[in-house]
């Protein structure tokens, strides 16, 4: 048996899938990193940690299925999107990596919004934010200057460990639309907007797609994960566009809403919709885009919750809040825990508890986190439907989250629309699809899916709760509304 190769770097954790030239899945490994907070509105991770995870993984699947290392065939890698890496010459990095959720860049970006807004948008096609790495890369300019000075690449996420395994310099298109540094209507690197960040276009990698061939695997790498030497490893491409490949949506109107570390519903289109309401992103389909709503803080808001107040296991907590009723006894929740993006795109809102009385239990906490979140993707789907995007009245359930199905009943309800949940449609499926396709085991995107994965179930709205939610839905808004003030102040 042959096999293809896909790993993955999520917030909190990378996961190695091994998928069969058959089709089928044959081990899975998966590996926790930390996220650091150094300071208020300041989220990091060490970059060593995300190899340290690739070689677990990869090694754990191997000896999970008994491949052999000739048995490989290729390997592709995803991460999250807007993390870059600042590196010296040699390629290590001189900083840990600020992550997108980080707020600190807030004062930059409201000097690029006054002074370059309109040139940013045209190019970036996104507002300008402080999830993108060129108010992060001004930030550290203008506050690190020592490290700056350092700097003579800039690598992102995936690509910094494929650097490490097969010694490229790369990264693929979609990853270069994240950066804010990229023209997304010309299809290269922006001259301008490098110049706003300080930043020159040979610091950066070069641009390939992600079914390219980009490198093969050195002798030491092979040996630290236990694959062989010579091994192809494609570009890759980000954790949602594998996502969204592995839910299947690879045609127009298909739509997928994530439920993990952050929460997007994106929509399948054959061209991008510039909005301060959206995240433009290319498909690995030619011709195709997922612009998509976001809000920053959705499985992350439940992790929090688990680690801080919980102190039970995901499955306890969701038997608890099983027993709870619709808007939890006048307890809601805002998952602001980062800032948000859709539709406010603004850094300081902040999560809050509200309507707290004696008779609240934890179990009526957990639901507000899970109704919380709901709510705020109601906020995204709402943004959609008033840009008239054509679009499915159904949606792919995708991300850790969508494994309970207490939250798929709730986020159905909220939003009145039916959920599928495929057998599998995490990213490092997604990127293992990828490798399938790069080595040519299949033909396409749709071809590898109709190998590869099934429907494995739907949840239907309820009614009677979608009309409950609609009314929790304004009182939500209006406690947002008068929050944000304060939040500002």
């Amino acid at each position: 048996m042959k096999y293809l190769l896909g790993v993955d770097f999520g917030g909190g954790a990378s996961k190695a899938t091994l998928l069969g030239v058959d089709g089928k899945v044959y081990a899975t490994a998966t590996y926790e990193y930390p996220t650091y907070y150094p300071a208020p509105g300041c989220a990091e991770q060490d970059p060593e940690d995300w190899y340290k995870a690739t070689v677990a993984n990869v090694r754990a699947v191997m000896e999970k299925s008994g491949a052999a290392p000739t048995d490989i065939l290729a390997l592709s890698l995803d991460a999250a999107t807007h993390t870059a890496v600042l590196c010296d010459e040699e390629g290590r990095a001189v900083r840990p990596a600020i992550y997108w959720t980080d707020t600190r860049s807030v004062r930059e970006v409201k000097e690029l919004r006054e002074s370059h807004g309109s040139l940013i948008f045209e190019q970036a096609l996104h507002n300008i934010d402080t999830i993108w790495t060129l108010p992060q890369i001004l930030w550290v300019k203008n506050n690190e200057p020592e490290l700056f000075a350092k700097t003579k690449r800039i690598m992102f996420a995936k690509d910094y460990v494929r650097q490490k395994i097969t010694g490229d310099r790369v990264t693929d298109r979609i990853e270069a639309q994240g950066s804010m540094l990229y023209n997304c209507p010309q299809k290269k690197w922006s001259e301008e907007l490098c110049a706003l960040a300080g930043v020159r276009e040979e610091q950066l990698p070069a641009l390939a797609d992600p079914t390219d061939i980009v490198g093969k695997v050195r002798a030491e790498a092979a040996a630290d994960l236990g694959i062989a030497e010579g091994c192809p490893v494609l570009a890759g491409m980000t954790d949602t566009v594998a996502e969204v490949f592995a839910a299947g949506a690879v045609n127009k109107k298909n739509v997928t809403l994530k439920l993990a570390t952050a929460g997007r519903i994106c929509v399948i289109t054959d061209k991008a919709h510039p909005s301060v309401h959206l995240v433009n992103y290319s498909h690995i389909t030619n011709g195709l885009w997922y612009p998509g709503t976001a809000t920053k803080s959705c499985a992350a808001s439940l992790r929090w919750f688990r680690d801080t107040l919980g102190c039970m296991s995901y499955r306890e907590l969701d038997e608890g809040a099983e027993k709870i009723s619709v808007g939890c006894d006048g307890l809601m929740f805002h998952p602001y825990l980062n800032g948000e993006l859709t539709p406010y795109a603004d850094p300081a809102l902040c999560g809050s508890f509200i309507g707290i009385r004696a008779g609240h239990t934890k179990a009526h906490f957990t639901r507000a986190v899970l109704e919380g979140v709901a709510m705020s993707l109601m906020d995204c789907k709402k943004a959609l439907d008033g840009l008239n995007i054509p679009m499915d009245d159904y949606a792919t359930a995708i991300g850790g989250g969508a494994a309970s199905p207490l939250w798929r009943q709730i986020v159905s309800d909220a939003l009145g629309i039916k959920l599928q949940l495929r057998n599998i449609s995490d990213s490092s499926f997604g990127s293992a699809m990828l490798a399938g396709i790069a080595a040519g085991v299949f033909a396409s995107p749709e071809d590898a899916l109709a190998k590869c994965s099934a429907i494995k179930n739907e949840t239907v709205p309820n009614p009677e709760n979608t009309e409950k939610y609609e009314k929790l839905f304004e009182k939500y808004k209006a406690v947002h509304d008068a929050l944000a003030p304060i939040y500002h102040g």
